[in-house]
C-alpha cells in the first residue's frame, strides 16, 4: 500500500507538471519530493497526517531556499548541511512527526543538490514542490486513502491468511513422508512465524483502529488465543507424528534435529482418516468468511470440532493422538471466537451443547474484558547523550563530515552520494555491529543496481516517458522489498538513480561506477563514525535486549501463575505482547551476530540457540497467560493455589540469570533437577489426567523451567546440579 500510494503520488504530480510544459530537470524533482511527501509521514490517524503534511511543505520550501542560496558557498553549504543532518536526526525524539519533518528536510535539500538548484530557478522550484506535495495529500486522502481502520481492516484479513497458510501446512505434516519432514518442518516454522507477525501487527494498530478500549481488547484476546490454539495444534501434531515427545525447540531453532518418525498415525487408520477430515474442516471454516459460512453443513462441521473439548467425543486412538483431536477442538473454539469479534453475531439456530457451552464462556469473557481496567506502564526515558536519538545524531554528523570530505575528493559534482549512504545506513540501527551488516548490504545492492541501471539506461535510450514508467516500477519495487531484504531495496533505488541520470542526461557508466564508490565510501565513514563516536557494541546492546527479555518473562510467568494460583486477574494479554515485542527487538539485534559472515561460527550458533529458547519460552508463557485469563470466569478452569511455588522458582531462576547478564552481583545457583510436577506432589495432589487443563499448565510451566535452565547454562550461569524428580 505505501508503494502504490507514493507511485500514485509521483504519476498524479507528473501529470500536473507536463500540460505546464516544465523542464526534465524540474519534473524530476517534482517526482522526487512527492516520493518523499509520501513515504515520510508515518502518522496512524489522519488529522495528524495533514498537520505533517501542512508543516512539511515549509520544511521543504526553506530546505530548497537555503540549498539555492549556498549552492555558490561550498564550505557554508556544507556546514549547513551537516547541521541539517543533527538537527535531523535529533528530530527523532519527538516522535512520528519530528521524524518526519527531518526526513522531509534532508531529502528536499539532497534533491536540490541532486537537480543543481539555482537562485534563478528557486521560483518554479518552489511551485514544483507545492505541486508535489498537493498531489501526495490528495492520493494519500482521497485516492489510496490511509485510516487506522482500513489498515486494521487489511491485517485482519491478512491474519486470517496467515492462520489458513498455517493450517495447511499442519496437515502437510500430517501426511508427509520421512524425506518431506525436513521441508515440511521449515514451512511450519516460517508460516508459524509469520503468524506471529500478523498477530503483533494489529496489536499495534488496534488502539486507533477500534471504537473503544473494550472492542480493542476483545479483538486482542481472540487474536492471541487464535494464535496460541494454532501453535499448540503443530506441536501437538509433531508429537503424534513422532517416535518421542518432541521438543518445543524443534520448533524455533532452524535446522534443528527432525524428531524420529514413527507409525504412530498410520497404524490408527481410522483415527488418521478422522483427524485429516477434520483438519480439512477446520481450513475451511477459517478460510469462509460471514456471511457466506451460513448454512447446516457448516454448523455441523463447527459443532463436531467443537465437541473434541469434551472427553466422551474423542475417538478412540493413543494418548498422543487424542491430545490432537484435543487441540482440533480448542482451535476450533478459538476460531468462533476470532469470527465472533471480527464478524459480530453468527447463526445460533443448528448449535449443539458443546458450542452453546463455548459461546456462554465467550460472553463471560466479553463481560470481563469490558469490565477490565487498562494498564499504563511508561518507561522513564533517558537523557544526554544516553539517549539513543541524541547519540545517533552526533554519530551521523561526524560521519557525514567525513563523507563530505572524503567525498570531494571522489568528485566535487557528486559528493553527497557519500553523505547519502552515510545517513541511511544508519536509519533503524542501535549498534555498530547493525551499521556494519547494513553498510555491507547496501553495498551489495549498490553493486547489482548499477548493473542494472547501466541495461535499463540502454533499453530506454532517449525515451523520456518511458524512463518514467520503469522509475516508478523501481520506486515501488524499493518500498515492496523494504521489509524483506535492504539489499534488494538498494538495488532498486540505486536502478533508479541510474534512470534519473538518463533523465537528466548526465547518465554515463563512470558516473554509476563512481557511485560505488561513493556508496563504499559513505557506508565505512558510517561505520567508522559508529565505532569511534558514543559507540554502542552490538555484545553490550543484545546484553541489554536479553535484560529486558528476561524481566518481561518473569513477568508475564509471574502474573499467570499468580491469577492461576487465585490471585487478582491482571491484563496478561498485554503483558505477553510486550514481551514479544522485546523479543522481537533482540532478534533484530542479533542478526550481526548471526550473519553468514560473522566469523565467529560459536558465538553465531549461541546466539541462535539463545533466541529460539526464548521463543519457545514466549510461547509457553503465552499459553500459560492465555489459560490464565480464563480463570475468573470459566467453569473448567479453576484457580490452584499450589502452583505458586512452580512460579517462585522459575521468577528466581530468571532473576539470577538477569543479574549475571546485567553484570551485577549475582550469589546462588539456579535451581534444577526437581520437576514441577514433583515440587506439586510434594504438596500432596491428586494424579494428573493428560488432556485436562490442570496436566496442560503443568507442562507448559515445566517446559519454561526446563528453558531457563537451558538458557542459564550458555551463559555461565551456575546451575544446581540435578535431584530426583518426576517429570511429565
Amino acid at each position: 500500500m505505501a508503494g502504490l500510494r507514493t507511485v500514485g503520488a509521483i504519476v498524479l504530480t507528473l501529470v500536473c507538471l507536463a500540460p505546464l510544459h516544465t523542464d526534465v530537470t524540474l519534473m524530476v524533482a517534482g517526482a522526487m519530493a512527492a516520493m518523499v511527501a509520501t513515504f515520510a509521514i508515518k502518522e496512524k490517524e489522519v488529522p495528524g497526517q495533514a498537520i505533517t503534511l501542512a508543516l512539511g511543505l515549509p520544511v521543504a520550501l526553506a530546505a530548497m531556499s537555503l540549498a539555492a542560496l549556498l549552492h555558490t558557498l561550498v564550505i557554508a553549504g556544507d556546514v549547513f548541511f551537516v547541521l541539517l543532518i543533527f538537527g535531523a536526526v535529533y528530530s527523532r525524539r519527538f516522535g512520528d512527526r519530528g521524524t518526519a519533518l527531518g526526513l522531509i528536510g534532508f531529502q528536499v535539500y539532497f534533491v536540490s543538490l541532486f537537480v543543481h538548484a539555482t537562485v534563478p530557478a528557486l521560483p518554479e522550484l518552489c511551485l514544483t514542490l507545492g505541486i508535489a506535495f498537493a498531489c501526495s495529500a490528495v492520493v494519500r486522502f482521497a485516492v489510496v486513502p490511509e485510516t487506522p481502520q482500513r489498515t486494521l481492516g487489511r491485517l485482519r484479513a491478512a491474519f486470517r491468511a496467515r492462520l489458513a497458510q498455517l493450517l495447511a501446512t499442519q496437515l502437510e505434516l500430517l501426511d508427509a513422508g520421512p524425506d518431506e519432514l525436513d521441508k515440511v518442518l521449515d514451512d511450519l516454522r516460517r508460516h508459524t512465524a509469520r503468524l506471529h507477525e500478523a498477530a503483533l501487527m494489529i496489536q499495534g494498530r488496534l488502539e486507533e483502529g477500534t471504537r473503544d478500549a473494550a472492542a480493542a481488547g476483545l479483538v486482542q484476546r481472540r487474536v492471541a488465543d487464535a494464535e496460541i490454539a494454532a501453535e499448540r495444534l503443530g506441536m501437538l501434531i509433531l508429537n503424534a507424528r513422532s517416535a518421542e515427545r518432541a521438543d518445543t525447540l524443534t520448533m524455533h531453532l532452524p535446522h534443528a534435529p527432525v524428531p524420529a518418525t514413527a507409525t504412530r498415525t498410520q497404524a490408527e487408520d481410522d483415527a488418521t482418516r478422522t483427524l485429516r477430515r477434520d483438519l480439512n474442516a477446520l481450513l475451511l471454516l477459517v478460510a469462509r468468511r460471514a456471511p457466506d459460512d451460513r448454512g447446516t453443513a457448516l454448523a455441523h462441521v463447527r459443532n463436531r470440532l467443537l465437541g473434541y473439548r469434551d472427553e466422551d467425543t474423542l475417538p478412540r486412538a493413543s494418548s498422543v493422538v487424542q491430545d490432537v483431536f484435543r487441540g482440533l477442538g480448542e482451535a476450533a473454539r478459538a476460531v468462533l471466537g476470532l469470527r465472533l469479534a471480527l464478524d459480530g453475531p453468527q447463526d445460533e439456530s443448528d448449535d449443539s451443547p458443546a458450542t452453546t457451552r463455548s459461546r456462554e464462556e465467550f460472553d463471560a469473557e466479553d463481560l470481563a474484558i469490558v469490565g477490565a481496567e487498562e494498564s499504563d506502564d511508561t518507561e522513564e526515558d533517558r537523557t544526554g547523550l544516553q539517549r539513543p536519538t541524541t547519540r545517533a545524531a552526533f554519530q551521523v554528523s561526524v560521519g557525514s563530515t567525513l563523507a563530505i570530505i572524503g567525498g570531494e575528493f571522489l568528485s566535487s559534482q557528486r559528493w553527497y552520494w557519500a553523505v547519502l549512504a552515510c545517513w541511511v545506513v544508519f536509519l533503524n540501527t542501535a549498534s555498530t555491529g547493525e551499521i556494519l551488516v547494513k553498510g555491507y548490504r547496501r553495498l551489495v545492492g549498490t553493486v547489482l543496481g548499477v548493473v542494472a541501471g547501466v541495461a535499463l539506461a540502454g533499453l530506454v535510450g532517449n525515451h523520456t516517458w518511458a524512463a518514467f514508467a520503469l522509475v516508478l516500477l523501481c520506486i515501488f519495487g524499493m518500498f515492496f522489498t523494504a521489509p524483506l531484504s535492504y539489499a534488494l531495496m538498494s538495488f532498486f533505488v540505486t536502478a533508479m538513480l541510474g534512470l534519473l541520470y538518463t533523465l537528466l542526461n548526465t547518465y554515463s557508466l563512470s558516473v554509476l561506477v563512481l557511485r560505488i564508490e561513493e556508496t563504499a565510501l559513505g557506508a565505512a565513514c558510517g561505520i567508522i563514525a559508529a565505532m569511534v563516536v558514543l559507540p554502542v557494541h552490538t555484545d553490550r546492546r543484545t546484553d541489554e535486549l536479553l535484560g529486558t527479555v528476561l524481566v518481561r518473562l518473569r513477568d508475564v510467568v509471574s502474573a499467570a501463575v499468580e491469577q492461576l494460583s487465585g490471585g487478582p486477574a491482571v491484563d496478561l494479554l498485554g503483558k505477553a505482547r510486550d514481551l514479544d515485542t522485546a523479543l522481537d527487538d533482540l532478534r533484530a539485534s542479533t542478526k550481526p551476530l548471526t550473519h553468514p559472515i560473522t566469523p565467529l561460527r560459536v558465538r553465531r550458533q549461541t546466539a541462535r540457540y539463545l533466541v529460539a529458547l526464548l521463543e519457545t519460552c514466549a510461547y509457553h508463557a503465552r499459553s500459560l497467560a492465555a489459560t490464565a485469563e480464563l480463570v475468573p470466569y470459566s467453569k473448567t478452569v479453576a484457580a490452584d493455589p499450589r502452583l505458586e511455588r512452580a512460579g517462585r522458582r522459575i521468577g528466581h531462576n530468571i532473576d539470577l540469570i538477569v543479574a549475571r547478564v546485567l553484570e551485577e552481583t549475582a550469589e546462588g545457583e539456579v535451581e534444577s533437577g526437581v520437576s514441577i510436577a514433583a515440587m506439586l506432589d510434594a504438596a500432596g495432589s491428586g494424579a494428573l489426567r493428560s488432556g485436562s487443563v490442570t496436566f496442560r499448565v503443568l507442562r507448559h510451566l515445566q517446559r519454561l523451567d526446563e528453558g531457563v535452565v537451558g538458557i542459564a547454562r550458555p551463559l555461565d550461569v551456575p546451575v544446581a546440579g540435578p535431584k530426583a524428580g518426576k517429570s511429565i
